[in-house]
Formats: structure tokens, C-alpha cells, sequence
């Protein structure tokens, strides 16, 4: 079974249909308890960074959380705003983040004056993979992912970096640590690309 944390920030509704579409039964929770008893853990996120942050905390749920996924190693996947909550801090707000990923939160910066390109980044877009790995497997460089986001994560180490995508330059959209994964598009509003993150994700 999966288990979505409802955190007061995530597409709950949108991720039970998408998961009801491949037969997997899931526990949407807000219950710490519940959280312990994972065997899976998705961590969806829509808004900002240091409410998601004051959240998870004020609901008891980061403490389950660092227990499970960081000492039970229960395979856990963050999904947009929910990826980015893994990094050290952002520069959306002044919250630390959750620290289980060496990395920052950075708002899309683009250099060139002539580039006139909208923020948030929102629409399909692909991703590059820049090593196999099982999250990804099946995943073509034509498959179609749709994003909205206007911050991603930066300073991180290549080595966890799975897959990239481009929006003005090229940025970090999939990264795995261990049993810790995170996404930056939404798997769960991508459609059959999208059903091959998740599929994959139940086989980790």
C-alpha cells in the first residue's frame, strides 16, 4: 500500500484517481502513526516552501517521517513542492528545510537579458537522463511531463541527479538518494508517462 501525506499542501485527489488507474490501493494520512507504519511514502506539494515546512511540523508529521524514510529506509518519493522540502533551505523563505538532501531551493534565475521566459515554469516538458536507474526505467526522451513550478533545487552533488529538464538552462527534475527520491514535475497529471514514475516506484 501506498501512503500520501496529507500535509495541507498536496493534489491528494489528483494522486488516488491516478493510483486507482493501476488497481494500488492508497492511505491518504495526516496521522503520524500512520506514517511509522508505511511500506511506501509519497509526499506530494502545491504552495510554499516554509509552509510546507511549518506544516509537516505542527501535525507531528516530520518526526514520523525522519523515522521512517531516513532510519527504516522506506522508499519515499517527493513530488514537486514536496522534492524541493528535502533540500537544506530556499530562497522562497527562512525555514531550514527538511536536510535529508544536500542541496538548496533556488528561484529560476535567468541571465540573459533577452530571455523573456515566464515564471513559474508551467506545461510539458521532457526529461534527460543522465544515468539509469529504476525510477526511471521505461522512461523515453519522448515521454511528456507536465510541470508548474517556479523554484527547483541547485547545489546538489551530480551524482544524485537522475534527470534533468530544460527551462532556460538545464536544472535538476529527478534525484534519488538511497530510498529517497524526488520529481519535480507532477507524475500524477503526466498522463502514461506519468503512470511509469509511479509504476516504478512501487517496484523500488
Amino acid at each position: 500500500m501506498i501512503t500520501i501525506v496529507d500535509y495541507g499542501m498536496g493534489n491528494l485527489g489528483s494522486i488516488k484517481n491516478t493510483f486507482r488507474r493501476l488497481n494500488i490501493e492508497v492511505n491518504i494520512t495526516s496521522t503520524p502513526s500512520d506514517i511509522l507504519k508505511a511500506e511506501r511514502i509519497i509526499l506530494p506539494g502545491v504552495g510554499a516552501f516554509d509552509q510546507g515546512i511549518h506544516n509537516l511540523k505542527e501535525r507531528g508529521l516530520l518526526q514520523a517521517l525522519t523515522t521512517s524514510v531516513m532510519n527504516n529506509q522506506i522508499p519515499f518519493l517527493g513530488i514537486c513542492l514536496g522534492m524541493q522540502l528535502l533540500s537544506n533551505r530556499s530562497e522562497e523563505g527562512k525555514k531550514d528545510g527538511m536536510g535529508w538532501i544536500d542541496a538548496d531551493t533556488v528561484l529560476f534565475h535567468f541571465n540573459n537579458p533577452d530571455d523573456h521566459r515566464k515564471i513559474p515554469h508551467i506545461g510539458w516538458n521532457s526529461l534527460n537522463l543522465v544515468r539509469e536507474n529504476s525510477i526511471v526505467a521505461d522512461v523515453t526522451p519522448d515521454d511528456r511531463f507536465y510541470f508548474v513550478h517556479s523554484y527547483h533545487i541547485s547545489n546538489i552533488d551530480n551524482n544524485l541527479i537522475i534527470g534533468t529538464t530544460e527551462y532556460g538552462y538545464s536544472f535538476p527534475s529527478v534525484i534519488r538518494q538511497d530510498n529517497i527520491l524526488g520529481i519535480q514535475c507532477h507524475p500524477e497529471r503526466s498522463h502514461r508517462s506519468g503512470l511509469k514514475i509511479l509504476q516504478n516506484f512501487m517496484r523500488l
